[in-house]
This record gives structure tokens, C-alpha cells and sequence, in this order.
């Protein structure tokens, strides 16, 4: 009998781990459903920090980083297994998602000697049918090659999309020129961040975890400000999404919309869980004072349309790499893939004891599926009872960059962006100017030049256009008019002046926000408009030429930061002239 009751009670436990498994299940077989992760049980992470300068003697110095890519587990939420993910560290101990942030120091140079230790083996579906890397030995390794967004460096070290990579550099990319990477840190103060960018593998070596926060300070500009400065109260905060099935694993579909023509891509990836610096959905302690969030979306696709659940607003500071002018009051704000904020929070101004930073964009954004519970929220914030001493400010000016004006533009240019479908009207791919990526380089900017290009937005939905290299400001946005037609004729001879856009865009004007208006490296392009920027080849800070050579190769590329429309392929080349 002893036997029996042994035998009996393990099979009640095997059931009882059973239900609460197929608890954790979704409606989705194998998922689990986030209606079953405890919110705001995860405390924020401050990711690790490493210097790109050495200090010698009082003096600051450039810096050697040896960064990998690690194949481990990581920790996402308190009661999820350890999930496989790629990620980046000094060693494979010490590795994180995100990876650390570097600090960097405006004028100080950083190299980063990028190592690739990933397996041979994805731990996510990938589909060789789109234009992608591919080793040429069997098991070659996946490829790999890191941008740093909103970067101002040369060609060589911009993390071109065919320069990859794998493990041991035993295969590299056609467009592949060296190891150690060269990070002139002589641009303006910022915040960016560095992904991979491999080609056709970007949104799949994303969901695995290779992304990080990479900031350019400059003391004697930014201490006077006032703006909360110290490590405490200045915080990346890097914000995707994912989905998990019940062993821990990132759950990304294995079939495509339109199987026969690509087995495994999907236009957009949405997860149902939002992680902010490797947790999910965690809490922040803070105290009765003002703090600095560098806020990253980091998606593939989620917009996050962020707000305060009791009424607190945003100090917006900077936008991707660049100061405001002056500070700009939001109760709101709309971030669309890869774009950055930088704001500040005054959690003395608030009457509760916490607060729930949430998101009410809609995915695909504008005019997908509304938000539910799991992605509604973002993270929560304790807020001590004591009131302190804050000594930090919010100055009535910020950076004022030297100004460019229209007339000084040398070139004016057309972007056109397409969607193409199937018979059963399912997107099969996404072109930039009806183009795929290999057809010859038709954008050739001269270094230091400023032009106005007109991107025209013929799908439905809103697409982040990034420039490498370049920064622009937005001017403002014109609807189109009769847009049926004008698309009809685009699709046909795909030129923007012979199908007259002078006609048909004459419609609604949608005025550029004003915490919008400065320098930008991405910028919401909305379906159905034509939006008029002006792109800057040259520091905006300074007058000073680019310390390096710009149109030497493998050039730069500018695509839509929707990761999965990227990978199919809306990006094009952008090769820099003298």
C-alpha cells in the first residue's frame, strides 16, 4: 500500500503541475497566457554600465570594449522557466537583455571589438525566402552584425546589413571590412542604442535580445542645464514586447501569412507581454523627486502610446539623439519603433502613492486591434511617502543647434513607399520607391549637403523611416487626395511627378508636434500622406567636417524601422558623394 499511496500521490502532483500548466496556456496551445504573470512583481533593472573612455592621470582617454554575443537564459518574469535569448555582455556570465549600456563621452573615441559566440542553430523560425544572410557552409552559424541608431560614423562601422558575420568570423558578408569597430563619439549629446542589423535576420535576432542602450554625454553642456544627471535619477529604459510559451521560450509563429509564397515571415510581430529592461511589466521604487527616463521602444512593431494612470505628465527633453530647443509639457506620447524620448518625470508633483505608466496604441498602428489588459500596461512606480530635497531643475532652454534653412537645400527628392499582396490580398513584401534593396543605389547625398525629400506613404499603415547617417527635421505632413487614383498610377510608372502628386496632395495638413520639431533620425511617416523633411549630411552641432570618409563603402542604408518590414524588404542603399 505503501507503494500505491507513493504512486498515487505523485500522479496527484504530476496533475496539479499539469492544470496549472495548461492554466499558463493561452488560447493558443503551449502559450502562456499573460492573464496568468503577476504584474509589477519584477523589480527594474538598471542594465549593467561600461565606460567607453578610460580615465589616466585626470585625462580622458579612448577605450577598447570587447563585446560578445552569447547564447543563455534569462530571466523575464518571476514565475516564467528561464528562456533561451541572444545576448550581450563582456562574457556569457555577465551577458543581459538589453545588453549593458555604454557610456560613452562626446569627443572621446570608443572601439568595440564585437564578438559573435552564437550557435549554429537559431532559437527562432527565420525564412530563407526573403533576401537575407545566408552561411555557405552547413551549420555555418547565424549571422550577425551590430548598428549603433543614430550614430554619426563611417561606413565600415555603421553595421551595414551585408557586412555580417558568424561565430569566429569563420564567415563574414560580402560588405564585411573589419573587427574592431571605430565609434567617433564627436556628435552632439544623446541617447541612442545598438541592434543587430544582419540582413533579412534583424527582426529575429532582435527578438532573441541583441539590443542596448549606447549614451553620448558632455558634462560642461548638460550639468548647467540642471536636468537630473546622476545614475539614480537618469535611467534607460528599453520597452518591447514578447510572447512565451510554457517552458519559457520566446514564441514567435512559424507560418507565414501566405505560406506558399514565404513559409514563416509575418508582416508584424506582436507579443502579448511588455518587458522594460528584461522584465516584464516590473516596478520602480522611486522617490518624491524628478528622474530622467531615456525611453527606447525596442519593438518590431508596437507603437506605445504612453500615459500616467493618475494623471502625472512628461517633461519631453530630447528626441532619438538630440536636445529640444526648450522643454515641452505632454500628457502623452506616441513612440514608434526604434524611436527615442527623453523625458523628465516629477513624481513629486503626484498625489498617490504609485504610479502606472500605460499604453493605449492601437497594433498595427493607427488602426489595428485596440489594446487589452496585458499590453495596456507598462510598468509601475512606488512612490515614497517623503518629500526631499531635489536640486535638479527644468531649465526654460535647452540646446539650441544652429539653424538650417530651405533654401540651403540642394536636392529635392521623392520616397515612395509601396506594399505589395497576394491573390488573397496578404502583404508578400514592401518596397522604398517600388525597388527591392539589390537594385542600384539611387539616393546620393553629398557630405554635408542638406535636401528636402518628400516621402510619400502609400499603405495603411505608419511607418518609422530611419536615415543612417543623416538627421532630419520634420516639416510637416499633407494628406493625400483621391489617393486610389494617385496609388494606381504610382504602381504602374512609380514616379511621383509624372503622376502629378502636386494634384493630390492638397489635403489635410497635420502640423509637426512641437516636441517633434527638432532633429530626428526616425519619424512616424502616416499612411496616406506626404511627409516633407529636411535631411542634414553633416553634424548639426558644429561645422566641422566628418572625421572620416563618409562615401566610402559599404555606404549607409535608410528603411522603415518596422523590423519585419525591413527584413522584406523595405530598405534601401544611400551612398554619400563628395
Amino acid at each position: 500500500m505503501v507503494g500505491m499511496e507513493r504512486f498515487l500521490i505523485l500522479e496527484l502532483i504530476f496533475c496539479l503541475v499539469l492544470v496549472r500548466l495548461v492554466g499558463f496556456a493561452g488560447a493558443r496551445d503551449g502559450l502562456v497566457s499573460p492573464t496568468q504573470l503577476e504584474m509589477f512583481v519584477d523589480e527594474l533593472q538598471d542594465m549593467p554600465r561600461i565606460k567607453g573612455f578610460d580615465t589616466i592621470n585626470g585625462f580622458h582617454v579612448p577605450n577598447s570594449l570587447h563585446i560578445g554575443m552569447f547564447h543563455r537564459k534569462w530571466k523575464f518574469h518571476r514565475d516564467l522557466p528561464p528562456t533561451p535569448v541572444f545576448a550581450y555582455g563582456t562574457s556569457k556570465e555577465t551577458a543581459t537583455v538589453p545588453g549593458p549600456t555604454i557610456e560613452a563621452l562626446q569627443g572621446i573615441e570608443t572601439y568595440v571589438k564585437w564578438k559573435n559566440y552564437l550557435p549554429s542553430k537559431h532559437i527562432l523560425p527565420w525564412d530563407p525566402t526573403i533576401p537575407m544572410a545566408i552561411p555557405h557552409t552547413r551549420n555555418g552559424g547565424i549571422p550577425t552584425v551590430v548598428h549603433l541608431h543614430g550614430g554619426i560614423d563611417e561606413p565600415d562601422s555603421d553595421g551595414h546589413s551585408g557586412a555580417w558575420f558568424t561565430a569566429r568570423f569563420k564567415e563574414c558578408g560580402p560588405t564585411w571590412s573589419k573587427k574592431n569597430y571605430h565609434y567617433h563619439n564627436f556628435q552632439h549629446p544623446g541617447t541612442l542604442w545598438y541592434h543587430d542589423h544582419a540582413m533579412g535576420l534583424t527582426r529575429v535576432n532582435l527578438l532573441a535580445g541583441l539590443v542596448g542602450a549606447y549614451i553620448i554625454r558632455h558634462p560642461r553642456l548638460e550639468l548647467p542645464l540642471g536636468l537630473p544627471y546622476d545614475e539614480e535619477f537618469d535611467r534607460p529604459l528599453i520597452v518591447f514586447d514578447r510572447s512565451f510559451r510554457i517552458d519559457g521560450s520566446i514564441f514567435m509563429n512559424s507560418t507565414g501569412n501566405n505560406p506558399s509564397i514565404h513559409p514563416q515571415w509575418q508582416p508584424e510581430y506582436f507579443g502579448d507581454a511588455i518587458i522594460v529592461n528584461g522584465k516584464a511589466w516590473p516596478y520602480m521604487i522611486v522617490r518624491r523627486r524628478k528622474y530622467k527616463f531615456r525611453i527606447i521602444n525596442a519593438s518590431n512593431a508596437r507603437f506605445f502610446k504612453f500615459y500616467f494612470d493618475n494623471g502625472l505628465g512628461f517633461i519631453h527633453v530630447a528626441s532619438d539623439s538630440a536636445y529640444n530647443e526648450r522643454p515641452v509639457m505632454l500628457n502623452e506620447i506616441l513612440l514608434a519603433p526604434s524611436e527615442i524620448a527623453d523625458v523628465v518625470v516629477d513624481f513629486s508633483k503626484s498625489n498617490s502613492d504609485s504610479a502606472i505608466l500605460t499604453n493605449n496604441a492601437p497594433y498595427p498602428y493607427p488602426s489595428g486591434d485596440p489594446v487589452n489588459e496585458s499590453n495596456s500596461k507598462v510598468m509601475k512606480f512606488i512612490i515614497r511617502a517623503n518629500h526631499e530635497m531635489d536640486k535638479s531643475k527644468i531649465p526654460r532652454k535647452l540646446i539650441e543647434y544652429p539653424s538650417a534653412k530651405l533654401s540651403s537645400a540642394s536636392v529635392t527628392r521623392y520616397i515612395a513607399m509601396y506594399e505589395y499582396t497576394s491573390d488573397v490580398d496578404e502583404p508578400t513584401h514592401l518596397y522604398i520607391n517600388g525597388k527591392s534593396y539589390e537594385a542600384a543605389v539611387t539616393e546620393t547625398p553629398k557630405v554635408g549637403s542638406t535636401e528636402i525629400w518628400y516621402v510619400i506613404n502609400l499603405t495603411g499603415d505608419n511607418h518609422p523611416l530611419h536615415i543612417h547617417l543623416g538627421l532630419f527635421k520634420a516639416l510637416d505632413q499633407t494628406e493625400l487626395v483621391d489617393i486610389d487614383k494617385f496609388k494606381e498610377c504610382m504602381m504602374k510608372i512609380n514616379d511621383a511627378i509624372k503622376c502629378r502628386i502636386d494634384k493630390y496632395a492638397h489635403g489635410e495638413k497635420v502640423e509637426v508636434s512641437a516636441h517633434e520639431k527638432g532633429w530626428k533620425n526616425v519619424y512616424k511617416m502616416m499612411p496616406g500622406y506626404v511627409t516633407k523633411i529636411m535631411v542634414r549630411f553633416s553634424y548639426i552641432h558644429s561645422n566641422r567636417s566628418y572625421p572620416f570618409d563618409a562615401t566610402a563603402e559599404p555606404g549607409y542604408v535608410y528603411h522603415c524601422h518596422i523590423l519585419d518590414h525591413e527584413d522584406n524588404v523595405m530598405m534601401r542603399p544611400l551612398k554619400l558623394t563628395h
